[in-house]
């Protein structure tokens, strides 16, 4: 049985998991906005009285951030906010580049028509998204859908957490406006939900892998940028 808290006299009981959810979600978007720099300390005291809930949901939220490479936990100190530099993007891109044309080919395989709908629903989201964050979220859940349709839920969960970095580092940057990238993600996203839903396995290995090739160069100014100053 779930376990719940009650709210104020005379409310709904709150399930535990819901308000471990609303903290997890609202700690995620103060380190995506950059509101929260990396390095800062993530007080778990000060993080409850600032959403209005006890400290078990907030420590468990930082735990599943810290999971995801949002979040550092560090021994004896607490939480804080992770770095999100172009290194850990790159390593992250590098794990995405050997581990989603395989995705993309066994969802070819194994997708259902409810899998084909929820990445055709993502690529409209990012089709008509009008701010970088709208369309980041509509691009990662193309590619958790595109996960999802291999009934793997391992691979979605590392592909969460791989995904979850790059979206931070790309906001903070502020180097990538939606119509540096948009049309073009759109668009490639387009020919892999094609194959996908043909079941060509061997095209939608090979359209991803130049998907995620194409992310890559995407960074090469920032990363000659570092070069040149480091």
């Amino acid at each position: 049985m779930d376990a719940v808290s009650r709210g104020p006299k005379g409310s709904d009981p709150i399930r535990v998991d819901s308000v471990v959810d609303l903290a997890y979600r609202r700690i995620r978007d103060l380190v995506l906005s950059g509101e929260l720099a990396p390095g800062a300390r993530l007080g778990q005291v000060e993080l409850a009285e600032r959403f209005g809930i006890s400290r078990t949901p907030v420590r468990e939220a930082l735990r599943r951030l810290a999971g995801e490479g949002l979040v550092d936990q560090i021994s004896n100190r607490g939480f804080r906010v992770a770095d999100l530099g172009l290194d850990a993007v790159l390593r992250r891109l590098e794990v995405r580049a050997i581990l989603e044309p395989g995705i993309a080919g066994l969802a070819a395989e194994r997708r259902s028509g409810r899998d084909l709908e929820a990445m055709r629903a993502a690529i409209e989201r990012e089709e008509r998204a009008s701010s970088g964050i709208e369309a980041h979220d509509a691009s990662r859940d193309f590619h958790l859908a595109l996960a999802r349709a291999t009934g793997n839920e391992e691979l979605v969960r590392v592909l969460e957490s791989l995904w979850l970095v790059e979206v931070g580092r790309r906001l903070l940057s502020r180097r990538y406006a939606v119509s540096d990238w948009q049309a073009e993600d759109v668009a490639e996203h387009r020919e892999i939900l094609a194959a996908v839903d043909e079941g060509r396995a061997p095209d939608a290995e090979r359209l991803m892998a130049e998907h995620v090739r194409r992310a890559v160069q995407h960074w090469e100014p920032e990363r000659r940028g570092a070069r040149e100053t480091g």
